[in-house]
């Protein structure tokens, strides 16, 4: 089944888009990480872009986020950075926050494939039990790149990874 590259549709791109390989690292595993990591990168910055500018729009349409006119002048800040002296100021300030969420996605995503991929090479079985062990140490990483951490934002945190991605992994032969 050769489709010839002129007839491509951006379906037929996104359907191969996982068959392909981004990166030729030379080990299996420093390309899953890295893959997984460019990936969720891009995620991350396409949904920081759009909740901000979301915000944007809302405080320039004069309405909180339920949609009711804002009556008070006191208007929640979004970027801490921003006090709004000029635009290039905005720019930064969404540019560095983009920017750590994009580091943010990149590094659970690129840790979590490669700790599965890890623990399926050990352990010689790719189960929820692997996928409990990455999900757990991930959420707990994740929350070390939050700003006020404590402990029990760290133990809730891979909780929360373990039992979101051990339910992922149950729910795959499912659907």
């Amino acid at each position: 089944m050769s489709i010839n590259l002129e007839t491509r549709s951006l379906f037929d791109e996104i359907r191969g888009f996982h068959k392909e390989c981004l990166f030729d690292l030379g080990h299996p595993l420093l390309n899953r990480i890295a893959e997984s990591f460019v990936k969720a990168a891009g995620i991350g910055a396409v949904q920081a872009v759009s909740r901000e500018v979301y915000f944007i729009a809302i405080e320039g349409a004069g309405t909180d986020s339920n949609g009711a006119p804002v009556i008070t002048g006191s208007k929640k800040q979004r970027l801490p950075e921003l006090k709004g002296e000029t635009n290039r100021k905005s720019l930064e300030a969404m540019v560095k926050s983009t920017g750590k969420e994009c580091l943010q996605w990149g590094l659970a995503a690129g840790m979590y494939s490669g700790l599965t991929y890890g623990l399926k090479e050990a352990r010689g079985a790719h189960d929820w039990k692997n996928s409990a062990v990455a999900g757990a140490i991930t959420g707990a990483s994740l929350a070390l790149t939050s700003e006020d951490i404590s402990h029990e934002q760290i133990v809730q945190c891979a909780i929360t990874g373990a039992a979101l991605s051990t339910a992922a992994n149950l729910l795959t032969g499912i659907f």
